[in-house]
C-alpha cells in the first residue's frame, strides 16, 4: 500500500522525442526524487535508447544529443528498473498528464505496471500560488525563490526542482494550519477551483483542530 502521507513520494520528470506516445514518440531520460517523510532518500537518472534517431529541435530544446543516446541502455531496459525504484510510491509530476502518459505506454511494453496513484505539482500551483505570473515550472522556481542550479529540460534537474516546489506548497499549508497534508488532499486540491479553495482549506483546518 502506497503511503497515504503527501511527503512521502517519488516525483519524476521525462524527457522524450515528442509530445504523444501515441504518435510513436519514445522517452529518452527519466529522472526522479525520492522523498520519505519530506526528505530526499534517493534519486534515479538514466538516459535511454529509443531505437531511432531524434530531431534536431529535441537535441536543442533537451541538449541530449543522437551521440548521448547511441551508447545508452534501451528503453526497456531502463524502464524495469525505474518500476522497482518507484515500488508502490504515490507519484508527483509537473504537468502530469504528460508524464503519466509516457509511463503507462512505456511500463505497458514491459507489461509492468504500478499501484501508486498520480498527482499534479502544476494544477496544485495554479490553487495554491495564485500570484505566479505562469505556472511554468521554471518561471515558478524563479518566483519562489528554490534553489536550483540553472539547469532546465533535463530529467533529474526537473524532477529536483519540482519535488522543491512540492515540499514549498505542503510547508505553506501547514504554516495555514493544514497540518500533515495527505496525498489525497493535494489530489483534491487540484480539482478544487480557485473560488472553491479558501472554503475548502477552512474546511481543513477546522478538521484538523477538533
Amino acid at each position: 500500500m502506497p503511503s497515504t502521507a503527501a511527503n512521502t513520494v517519488v516525483v519524476l520528470d521525462f524527457e522524450t522525442t515528442g509530445l504523444s506516445p501515441n504518435m510513436g514518440d519514445r522517452a529518452i531520460e527519466i529522472g526522479a526524487v525520492k522523498l520519505v517523510d519530506g526528505e530526499v532518500v534517493d534519486t534515479f537518472q538514466e538516459l535511454m535508447n529509443p531505437g531511432f534517431r531524434v530531431s534536431s529541435f529535441i537535441e536543442g530544446y533537451t541538449g541530449i544529443t543522437n551521440n548521448m543516446l547511441r551508447t545508452a541502455s534501451g528503453c526497456e531496459d531502463v524502464m524495469s528498473r525505474f518500476a522497482v525504484f518507484i515500488a508502490d510510491f504515490n507519484l508527483v509530476a509537473h504537468n502530469a498528464s504528460f508524464d503519466k502518459r509516457f509511463l503507462d505506454a512505456e511500463l505497458e511494453r514491459l507489461r509492468a505496471d504500478y499501484s501508486g496513484q498520480f498527482t499534479c505539482s502544476m494544477l496544485i500551483a495554479r490553487r495554491l500560488i495564485q500570484d505566479s505570473p505562469t505556472h511554468k515550472l521554471g518561471d515558478l522556481v524563479r518566483f519562489k525563490g528554490i534553489a536550483n542550479d540553472g539547469v532546465f529540460h533535463r530529467a533529474l534537474a526537473d524532477a529536483e526542482m519540482t519535488a522543491r516546489l512540492w515540499l514549498l506548497m505542503l510547508e505553506e499549508l501547514q504554516q495555514q494550519g493544514v497540518t500533515n497534508p495527505s496525498f489525497r488532499l493535494m489530489q483534491t486540491i487540484s480539482k478544487t477551483s480557485k473560488q472553491a479553495l479558501p472554503s475548502f482549506l477552512n474546511k481543513q483546518r477546522v478538521t484538523a483542530s477538533i
